[in-house]
């Protein structure tokens, strides 16, 4: 493939080609998916419904609207807000099993982010979880570059607050 205009071409005539896409981007859209849904099992629901979209219809990407990286979280975001409207899960919050090597480095993160509103957890989760761009953020929700830098400032300053507030309270474990 020597243009990005053959890859959703590639795709039909090639799973091996799909198969290595999906490989790179689908552990990234899972985790970016289980912060806004906070179920395992649906985040991989979702995952599959996107790609099996993508398989099946792979003129929706646009390389010159944006990356597929951006295009897939961008999609992402928009079956979440599906899930939620189509389920109304009683619990909010994600479920209490996390992986990682600080498992307690990533309770703090994890009880102070489920204090934002969705949409700052969600630009915090892209931006420092999995490094988007500036660009590439405003380009998954549409939105001005300013906008995207304005609001990922508020964001992380909500984050502050919360977690300052939420440990003086001992609602949060402490920060060391």
């Amino acid at each position: 493939m020597n243009t990005k205009q053959e890859l959703p071409t590639a795709w039909s005539r090639d799973s091996s080609t799909f198969d290595a896409m999906y490989v790179e981007n689908a552990p990234r859209i899972r985790a970016f998916l289980r912060q806004l849904v906070g179920s395992r099992q649906a985040a991989e629901d979702v995952t599959q419904e996107i790609f099996t979209q993508l398989w099946q219809r792979p003129g929706g990407f646009d390389p010159d609207r944006g990356t597929l990286r951006a295009y897939l979280f961008g999609v992402a975001r928009h079956r979440a807000a599906e899930w939620w409207r189509r389920s109304r899960p009683e619990n909010a919050f994600p479920e209490d099993s996390r992986s990682g090597e600080d498992p307690e480095r990533g309770w703090i993160i994890a009880d102070a982010l489920q204090h934002l509103p969705e949409e700052q957890r969600m630009l915090l989760w892209l931006r420092e979880v999995e490094g988007q761009s500036y660009a590439e953020l405003a380009s998954i929700l549409n939105i001005p570059l300013g906008t995207v830098r304005s609001r990922l400032f508020t964001a992380r300053q909500a984050l502050r607050v919360i977690w300052v507030s939420e440990a003086r309270k001992g609602d949060l474990h402490e920060v060391r």
